[in-house]
């Protein structure tokens, strides 16, 4: 299977022709936000204030950059539990946000905030941090620093492997998978 490569802002367009199982390669710009960075976030949007990076069309990655070790743009950066960040998705995506990547399921609301947002949930490899850092060729904190690794970091990336987990016309890897093998 050839894999869509992807590059960031992405385009109602280019989520919409993507399917579950659908393997991408993430290049260019994306970003990383955790369960910390996330509450910030909907709180700016609950308040009406300004966010600190514009999302429109871009990918948020559910990971924690460790330190890089000499010579590498960062340390390990594996995906971490995506259902952590159900209850902010929504409103993350409402933001233009067209693809969010971690690991593991997600809520019914989640999927139903893809279909409306047009946007897609990608599974990285989770317990493959050092291997995925590999593909991630510059970091920058851009926002929360006070967060330490939760901080809002942009990341330049080069061939990022995923999986279309959830599509943005109800498709669902793990729905199918369940419902195949039991």
């Amino acid at each position: 299977m050839t894999a869509v490569t992807l590059t960031p802002p992405l385009t109602a367009a280019d989520v919409l022709g993507l399917r579950a199982g659908d393997r991408v390669l993430v290049s260019g710009t994306i970003y990383t936000a955790r369960d910390a960075a996330h509450q910030r976030l909907a709180a700016l949007v609950e308040q009406g204030e300004e966010l600190p990076v514009d999302l429109d069309g871009q990918v948020i990655y559910y990971t924690g950059p460790t330190p890089p070790s000499p010579g590498r743009a960062t340390g390990a950066a594996g995906p971490t539990t995506s259902a952590r960040m159900d209850r902010f998705t929504p409103t993350i995506l409402s933001l233009g946000v067209r693809a969010v990547m971690g690991k593991g399921e997600r809520g019914e609301d989640v999927a139903a905030a893809l279909h409306d947002c047009s946007a897609v949930y990608l599974a990285a490899l989770g317990g493959a941090g050092a291997l995925l850092a590999r593909r991630i060729i510059s970091t920058e904190m851009v926002a929360y620093p006070e967060l330490g690794t939760e901080a809002i970091f942009r990341l330049q990336v080069s061939d990022f492997p995923a999986i279309v987990a959830m599509d943005s016309h109800g498709g669902d890897i793990f729905r199918e998978g369940r419902a195949r093998y039991g």
